[in-house]
């Protein structure tokens, strides 16, 4: 492969791995992930830490010993997608190819990669917390005490300091835009993720991350690509999926691995198939959650 092409690909990769953790409203907890090390092509090790508790001191023995224990927890991601795709060379000559390129695999990311990760996500958040009994109810026209008795239940858990994250579907949005009590408390500040500060609303504190209703679902279904029917790839909701009103998370209880292999890019020169530039894209990634912050995830659905 030619030193340029190589370059493209990594180039690109870089701007699809960026375009992803920036454009997807679950992109913040591939931040939450400290000293995560790959160990093979689906395994990964994530440190868990255990600490005793305090213990009384005794003014002739002196203090209790404690233990500290640190593990790599190895975890399989489940996840691994990709698709390949040609461009003519008709369509672009090699001095052109890096833009066209660009805004294929851009657009790409933008319709297809980052909503089926989303839906992912968030699908497997919501499940733990239904799992668990971590949910909410009530009527869908006062929004106001779903909002808060969500929030409430997890800062009792974890303690009122506990920065929150709440995912609104389209109804539960608008439900929050009718609410004249929600409307007073609303206030606009800055979100850290992926190395950039949105702008972003808040209610009491709690950011509020508005997602579309194709990706509020408690399960899906992901297109294999070959099999009949599923020639389009993608995802769509599972035969009895409930929608998620609302989802609301302490920040750092869900943890996105990722994986994304380099963009491999093929010249017409060696594409052997056809007289097109070929681009081959794969992605590693799946969803965890923090063992000490389990109970920073609540759940309404309907």
């Amino acid at each position: 492969m030619a030193i340029n092409t190589i370059k493209l690909a990594e180039q690109m990769t870089g701007a699809l791995d960026t375009a992803m953790v920036q454009r997807s409203v679950t992109g913040f907890m591939a931040d939450n992930v400290l000293r995560a090390k790959f160990v093979g092509a689906k395994t990964v090790l994530i440190p868990h830490m255990e600490i005793s508790g305090l213990g009384n001191y005794n003014r002739d023995d002196g203090f209790v010993q404690g233990s500290i224990t640190v593990d790599d927890i190895p975890l399989t991601l489940t996840m691994d997608r990709g698709r390949s795709f040609q461009l003519d060379v008709q369509d672009g000559d090699e001095s052109g190819i890096s833009d066209l390129a660009g805004r294929v695999m851009g657009e790409f990311v933008r319709t297809q990669v980052v909503p089926e990760m989303d839906a992912y996500v968030l699908s497997k958040m919501a499940s733990h917390a239904v799992a668990e009994s971590q949910t909410v109810t009530g009527d869908a026209d006062k929004p106001y005490e779903i909002f808060t008795d969500a929030a409430n239940k997890i800062w009792s858990e974890l303690g009122y300091e506990t920065e929150l994250v709440a995912f609104v579907d389209p109804v539960f949005q608008a439900n929050l835009n009718l609410s004249d009590e929600i409307q007073r408390l609303i206030s606009v500040g800055e979100f850290r993720q992926g190395g950039v500060d949105l702008s972003v609303k808040s209610i009491n504190g709690v950011t509020l991350r508005p997602v579309t209703a194709g990706r509020m679902k408690t399960a899906y279904d992901f297109n294999d690509g070959m099999t009949a029917g599923q020639e389009s790839g993608g995802f769509k909701p599972a035969s009895g999926a409930r929608n998620i009103g609302l989802l609301m998370m302490a920040k750092g209880a869900g943890q996105l691995i990722k994986k994304t292999e380099k963009t491999r890019i093929f010249s017409p020169e060696t594409n052997q198939k056809a007289d097109a530039w070929k681009f081959d894209m794969r992605l590693y990634y799946d969803a965890f959650i923090k063992n000490s912050l389990g109970k920073g995830i609540v759940a309404y659905t309907y």
